[in-house]
């Protein structure tokens, strides 16, 4: 048996060995490499400064700064590993492990940074083609400028001006942009020439962006008379609705909010424009769908209301009355006998008295008043089931010597009468929900 253990002992620290080695040999490697990472990372530093300037490389900087200082300590620790004092094999353990840590965050670090700049580099070595495109978008978005000045001088003889307002002045908007996109492409060229690349860079962005909104805004132009046919299209549909609507809704129940809601849609559709002058169609559109959609939503109400009566304040004032005398039942049980009584029953009492508080505010309204009674009625029913959770804690408490004592001294009759007395307050609980139920 001694011969197993000193053999699988062997095996063990053979192992160990191995992987210290191992180790031994990642760490010698990964010095190695983060010093070369440094040195290249240094070369590119210096190019994408004279690319970039020193304002968009100060990451790098930083990075490298903070690389070079770290890995002073990994050196320390590789010398200390190779002097003529003697280390455990715990101590070259750990400062490898230590050494090979520090060497892959330096290396990390500077390919995160490197790559955080790659994009920029990319854009200044395709700057001439930036600055190509640019002025060939400038020119072909200028042969289309008289186009938009024609459509918009044609789209003002049948439209509003409301209708116009958004693209009005785009053309002009557009003209001034292609000359503002234009300049900036020659100052980025001549920037660029005097190596001030972070002013070209900038002139050469915002040329980009002007150039994108010219675009945007010539679209928009062209569009706009798309849009607009398709408004005319759906305002004939909405007022062929509207006029249907408002022959329903003489059928309809004779409320204040019909009729306002009727009027409201019969003004909408004669403040329509004329056939043949110059409309707003989306303004038309929008005004008239607004009053179509109140006129529906105002006799879906009252047809809902003619199936659901309204309950009245008296109604609603009885059924609050009702929870209030059973919250008061179970309040005093509750409070007398605190020892006794558990989660669940406190539970439920408090959630009674918290639905309570906001039940006068609801009464009022008309379109709460039906939340106003469906509470009063939770209130009820909630306080109802706290009373009964709170005498069944009463009942498990009470010791048993004493119920015994109440039978045997006072007689059964004594017993029964406490059961009566629940029973009584139980029973009229029961016949206040339903004389709530009948005053409904």
């Amino acid at each position: 048996m001694a011969g197993f253990w000193g053999k699988r002992k062997r095996e063990e620290e053979a192992a160990q060995a191995a992987q210290d080695a191992d180790l031994a040999r990642k760490a010698e490697q990964a010095l190695v490499a983060a010093d070369e990472r440094i040195r290249t990372a240094g070369d590119e530093l210096a190019f994408a400064e004279a690319e970039l300037g020193l304002s968009l490389t100060k990451d790098l900087t930083a990075a490298l700064d903070a690389v070079r200082t770290h890995l002073r300590e990994a050196f320390q620790l590789h010398q200390l590993n190779h002097d003529e004092i003697p280390d455990t094999d715990e101590e070259l353990r750990t400062r490898n492990a230590r050494i090979v840590q520090l060497c892959d965050w330096a290396e990390d670090l500077l390919d995160e940074k490197t790559a955080a700049l790659a994009e920029s580099i990319a854009k200044v070595r395709r700057a001439p083609q930036v600055r190509e495109k640019v002025r060939a978008d400038a020119e072909r978005l200028s042969a289309r400028l008289p186009q938009a000045r024609e459509i918009i001088e044609r789209l003002s003889t049948r439209y509003a001006e409301s209708a116009l307002h958004q693209i009005r002045n785009s053309a002009d908007e557009a003209e001034q942009l292609i000359a503002f996109a234009t300049h900036g492409a020659d100052v980025a060229e001549r920037r660029r020439a005097a190596r001030q690349n972070e002013e070209a860079n900038l002139a050469l962005e915002t040329a980009t962006e002007a150039i994108r909104r010219v675009g945007a805004l010539l679209d928009a132009v062209e569009d706009f008379e798309i849009e607009a046919l398709r408004a005319e299209s759906t305002l004939a549909e909405v007022v062929a609705d509207s006029r249907g609507d408002i022959i329903a809704a003489r059928t309809a129940p004779k409320l204040p909010a019909v009729s306002e809601a009727t009027a409201e849609l019969e003004k909408a559709l004669e403040s329509l424009a004329p056939a043949g002058s110059r409309n707003d169609p989306f303004a038309e559109l929008t005004r008239l769908r607004t009053a179509n959609t109140a006129l529906d939503d105002a006799i879906g109400k009252a047809q809902y209301r003619i199936q659901n009566p309204l309950p009245s304040i008296a109604q609603v004032q009885h059924s609050l009355d009702d929870a209030d005398r059973q919250l008061g039942v179970a309040r005093g049980l509750i409070s007398g006998h605190r020892g006794w009584i558990g989660a669940d029953a406190r539970t439920r009492f408090a959630e009674a008295e918290r639905l309570r508080i906001d039940i006068p505010e609801l009464m009022a309204d008309e379109d709460t008043r039906e939340q106003a009674l469906a509470g009063s009625r939770r209130v009820a029913q909630l306080a109802a089931e706290a009373l009964q959770l709170a005498q069944r804690d009463i009942d498990s408490a009470r010791p048993q010597q004493q119920q015994q004592d109440w039978g045997g001294g006072w007689g059964g009759g004594r017993r029964g009468g406490g059961g009566d007395v629940m029973g009584g307050i139980m029973g009229g609980l029961v016949i206040g929900s339903i004389l709530d139920g009948i005053f409904d």
